[in-house]
């Protein structure tokens, strides 16, 4: 009779290893089901006071919990198996390779290798799914928080900037790739300005602080102040745009987009010149902000350098030099003669004209990309995203490192703070928008589904703290801007 060799016997066993794990998954399966059957019966059966719609919801969401659940579980059992599979494998190599054994030491180092590898992609499985189902959770009750309201759609190419007027009243500003900037009515959604003087993309717009005064940046060399002078529309009633037809991320192509054929700032008042052109810079000016008190306006632009002039001369006071490569963004502090510039070179910098003698300037290393902005929050605090897909919160004091750091999946645009309940909102190139808080705990994101929110890369948010209807803007290179209500209070208490 025959021996069985030692390779065949391992081999057989595996097989029946295999078999008998394959068995245990289809049992679990059909238990675990019979049992989530069951208590969900069970829960149906039972009397409540919550409504029918919101039980149901909450029926729903567990049933999806516990179906991520199942799915990891039977993950684990199948790598647990390929453990075991490569484990014999290893001890059959053990026994045949050149007549000679291999010492004990020898085969647990290579099994205790390949184990390692497998249990460490066991526990990035486990992360990414139990990410999924916590991320599934957060989106479907965000989307009562966080909620569209408006969009204001007339620009005939991207739009890069959007910002809201500090004065009465109070108007929406967008800055895009078409030459032109546009007002508009936050209620109605009517453009009210428009503004053609630029003979290049618009970059940035900023409103004075106290005056009916705008003032833009652009890719023609230069940084225009101009007036406007606005008469808001009566609101009429407009349709809900709330309403979600299902949950299911939906993927949108150009024509998607808003038709740039029908543009709505046609009929609207248009102004044609600046009351001032700052003209200094040899290259594009990617963005320019007010001083506080409003005599002074600094710009940044690709020539590397950033200027700051007195408006009511357009004299240059001082130009800003030092960063190694073009400028992302400049932006001022809300009380104070502080300036902070941000640059392709991976640094954003903090210029202090406090002392009219001097100023002093301070670098802030953290990133490994470009900075594509750094804003002021209240107190000693200045938050910059990169696209090194990571947001950094810095105390002013102490600039050797972050106070907090938030990582994401995505290029951060420019950001913008709710300066009162220090919220961070983040546009994504790949078309989210998350709200965090400046510890760096997630407290939401905005929905993109079914027509709702941007189809394409968001460039920038704007807060707008008082307004009654709309408190958040986002704009993007679908050519539109978003107005949203974020139900603050809600925000904050889920966290």
């Amino acid at each position: 009779m025959p021996i069985e060799s030692g390779s065949c016997a391992s081999a057989r066993q595996a097989k029946q290893k295999r078999k008998s794990h394959s068995l245990s998954i289809r049992r679990t399966n059909s238990s675990e089901q019979e049992r989530a059957g069951l208590q969900r019966d069970m829960l149906e059966g039972q009397d409540s006071k919550l409504p029918s719609a919101v039980r149901n919801t909450l029926l729903e969401l567990f049933g999806q919990i516990e179906r991520e659940f199942e799915n990891l579980y039977i993950e684990n059992l199948e790598l647990r198996r390929e453990i075991d599979t490569l484990n014999d494998r290893l001890a059959g190599e053990g026994q045949t390779i050149d007549g000679a054994e291999l010492s004990k030491g020898q085969l647990k180092t290579k099994a205790s290798h390949s184990t390692s590898q497998l249990s460490q992609k066991l526990k990035t499985t486990y992360k990414a799914s139990t990410s999924k189902i916590v991320s599934s959770f957060k989106t479907t009750t965000s989307r009562a928080i966080c909620q569209l309201v408006k969009e204001y759609v007339g620009h005939r190419d991207g739009i890069w900037d959007v910002s809201v007027a500090k004065t009465q009243p109070v108007v929406l500003g967008t800055a895009s790739a078409d030459h032109t900037a546009l007002l508009w009515s936050i209620e109605t959604g009517k453009c009210l300005v428009k503004y053609v003087g630029h003979v290049g993309s618009v970059n940035s717009i900023k409103f004075h602080p106290t005056e009916q005064v705008a003032l833009t940046a652009s890719g023609d060399q230069t940084a225009h102040i101009w007036r406007y002078i606005v008469q808001l529309p009566t609101p009429q009633p407009t349709a809900d745009c709330n309403q979600v037809s299902g949950e299911d991320e939906v993927e949108f192509s150009d024509k998607d987009e808003p038709d740039g054929d029908g543009d709505a700032s046609s009929d609207c008042p248009t102004v044609r010149a600046p009351l001032t052109s700052l003209k200094s810079h040899q290259g594009v000016v990617i963005a320019a902000d007010w001083l506080v008190g409003g005599k002074q306006a600094v710009t940044a632009s690709w020539d590397r350098t950033a200027n700051l002039y007195d408006v009511e001369t357009s004299e240059l006071v001082h130009s800003l030099t030092g960063h190694d490569q073009e400028l992302t963004h400049c932006c001022t502090h809300p009380t104070q003669r502080l300036v902070v510039t941000s640059s392709r070179d991976t640094t954003f910098r903090l210029w202090d004209f406090r002392d009219p003698s001097i100023h002093s300037v301070n670098v802030f290393q953290g990133h490994t990309d470009t900075v594509t902005s750094a804003v002021f929050t209240v107190g000693d605090n200045v938050v910059s995203g990169s696209d090194d897909r990571t947001v950094k919160v810095w105390d002013l004091k102490n600039m050797r490192s972050p106070i907090a750091t938030i990582r994401t999946d995505s290029a951060v645009n420019r950001i913008n703070v709710c300066v009162g309940q220090r919220i961070i909102a983040l546009p994504h190139d790949n078309r989210q928008v998350r709200l965090f808080d400046m510890s760096g705990v997630r407290l939401a994101r905005l929905p993109r589904s079914n027509r709702q929110g941007h189809r394409r890369m968001v460039c920038c948010s704007a807060w707008c703290e008082d307004h009654p209807i709309c408190n958040l803007f986002t704009c993007g290179f679908d050519r539109q801007a978003i107005g949203w209500n974020i139900n603050i209070p809600a925000l904050l208490q889920e966290k």
